[in-house]
């Protein structure tokens, strides 16, 4: 189930083996905690932790065992000619060329390159076979010379496009569209159907299905230890901030979280001010309005712990961008082009767990 769920179950030629192992080790343990909740409201079994332990690495290395011997064995049998694909690269787009000569350097793939095609001179490995007429791809393919034609061509071309695919239908070859994605300024690219017709994403969040469950399985299970370990020293500094200066123990300051929406960001409160308005000052060394032990707070990031709680809910994560003031944010997304593209995920926690770099508050 989860296997069909993650769309394990597919071709894997072309993929590097180590998103393959990658995926089926992430499958084969939310397997296995699935199973173990279930197997813990029957009464009649009894499993030890330690015989969990031994079935999950037994099993985990029997899978990475069997898809390297199956990746082994299709590679020799490639090697000698079998199962291969003869493939051809139509048009002088960069991205075209990047994949004949990754094609090239994995020769277990069983890709056979015929050439690239194209009216435009390509700089190009000298591996390859260069053929200056992209129409000639169309008889090469009709004569049984090729199997599979990826067309690299940049958008600017449609009707180029256009006209060779309508001459290839004729043919039986397999036609496959690069798309030139790289004339725009993108997050993450990954195609899917909606409704039977296929769509490709050009900014979307890099977590999707089962990924997001297990990342919010993470979130809960670290910021629920870090709290559980660090709450000698909450404790201490709320202290020190009540008794150093007049005001709230936690300063709040809304900021933009998945999907630009706002959120509540909690922080030990390191100055005698409180913005969070339209206009806001930024700190800096020697600022008057530090209290007595807010600059050491902001200096070693101690104010920003209590954002595990935000994690806790939710709000926020243990990995992710820097969430920005709302005034800074409106300000940055008029400044930098596809700023706004880190909402997408969730903000991260605090910084000093995170190793970020400068901080704005």
């Amino acid at each position: 189930m989860i296997g069909g769920i993650t769309d394990f179950y597919r071709s894997w030629r072309g993929v590097k083996i180590r998103t393959e192992l990658l995926l089926i080790l992430q499958n084969w343990t939310l397997s296995l905690i699935i199973t173990a909740g279930i197997i813990s409201f029957v009464e009649v079994i009894n499993i030890t932790f330690m015989l969990y332990a031994e079935w999950y690495l037994l099993a985990s290395l029997g899978l990475v065992f069997c898809r390297l011997l199956i990746r082994h064995i299709i590679g020799m049998v490639r090697h000698r000619g079998y199962n291969t694909r003869n493939v051809a690269i139509v048009g002088d787009s960069p991205v075209g060329v990047e994949l004949a000569t990754s094609l090239l350097d994995a020769p277990w793939l069983g890709f056979n390159i015929v050439g690239i095609y194209s009216d435009n001179p390509v700089e190009i490995d000298q591996r390859l076979n260069y053929i200056n007429e992209y129409r000639q791809v169309i008889e090469d393919a009709k004569t049984g010379k090729i199997e599979r034609i990826y067309i690299a061509m940049p958008m600017t071309e449609e009707a180029k496009i256009k006209d060779l695919v309508d001459e290839l239908c004729d043919t039986t070859c397999s036609i496959m569209l690069i798309p030139d994605i790289f004339t725009f300024s993108i997050l993450r690219s990954r195609s899917e159907d909606i409704n039977v017709l296929p769509v490709l994403s050009i900014a979307d969040t890099p977590l999707n299905g089962i990924n997001i469950v297990l990342k919010r399985i993470e979130d809960i299970i670290l910021s629920l230890m870090i709290l559980t370990f660090i709450t000698p020293v909450l404790l201490v500094i709320s202290l020190m901030v009540k008794f150093t200066s007049p005001g709230p123990i936690i300063f709040r300051q809304k900021r933009y979280g998945i999907d630009g929406k706002p959120i509540l960001v909690c922080k030990f409160r390191s100055m005698n001010v409180m913005d969070d308005g339209d206009t806001i000052v930024q700190a800096k060394r020697g600022d008057s309005r530090l209290t007595p032990i807010g600059g050491f707070l902001r200096r070693t990031s101690l104010d920003e712990i209590p954002q595990f709680i935000n994690v806790l809910k939710g709000d926020m994560s243990i990995v992710g961008p820097r969430p920005h003031a709302v005034a800074h944010n409106e300000q940055y997304r008029s400044l930098i082009k596809g700023y706004m593209l880190r909402h997408k995920v969730k903000p991260v926690g605090p910084r000093s767990m995170v190793g970020e770099g400068k901080r704005i508050q």
